[in-house]
């Protein structure tokens, strides 16, 4: 093979790096899609939930039905208070972003998710440093998500795609809840 379909073969194997962030509801569903349309190509793919201890209803399906899609919570069923994070939430945070390595690294998946990971990153529960040697070092082919409000500009100049969700309107403005299959 010559130089350039080399090159035209390796770019099209590049394993991507997306971000999907902004202040609107929707961002780890929409992980979830493309978590479940790379499924049905035949990849592996391992989510890891950082700051969430509850099991959502996505998740609970995506367990139930799809055997090639593992997840990780490292977080608890409850807010983390950004200016006063408790230990346990940093401790879990960097659990989870420590199982992230080990997942990246093992080259046993094609996609990770890296859930609500911008947010342990803006609530400084997690080192940048650390998130952004992590996605410099992934391997060539491996897909890396990640999730979250508040996405870095660090994380977002290394990206390949970025994707904002607005919050135009939300019903939690007019006093109704969050309820099962909507909000979890």
């Amino acid at each position: 093979m010559d130089e350039k379909v080399e090159e035209i073969v390796a770019r099209h194997e590049k394993g991507l790096v997306m971000v999907l962030t902004g202040n609107g509801k929707g961002k780890t569903t929409s992980a979830l899609g493309q978590a479940i349309r790379a499924i049905g190509h035949g990849f592996k793919v391992y989510m890891i939930q950082f700051m969430k201890g509850r099991k959502y209803g996505e998740i609970i399906a995506a367990e139930k039905y799809l055997p090639d899609f593992k997840v990780e919570n490292f977080g608890l069923d409850s807010f983390v208070m950004k200016d006063n994070p408790a230990p346990v939430d940093i401790e879990l945070a960097q659990k989870g972003l420590e199982r992230a390595r080990e997942l990246i690294m093992s080259e046993d998946y094609d996609m990770i998710i890296l859930d609500e990971i911008n947010v342990a990153l803006d609530f400084n529960l997690i080192s940048l440093e650390e998130t952004l040697e992590l996605i410099k070092n992934k391997p060539p082919k491996l897909n890396l998500i990640l999730t979250g409000r508040n996405a870095s500009p660090e994380i977002i100049e290394i990206a390949d795609m970025v994707s904002e969700v607005q919050e135009i309107k939300h019903h939690y403005a007019a006093g109704i809840k969050g309820r099962a299959g909507i909000e979890f």
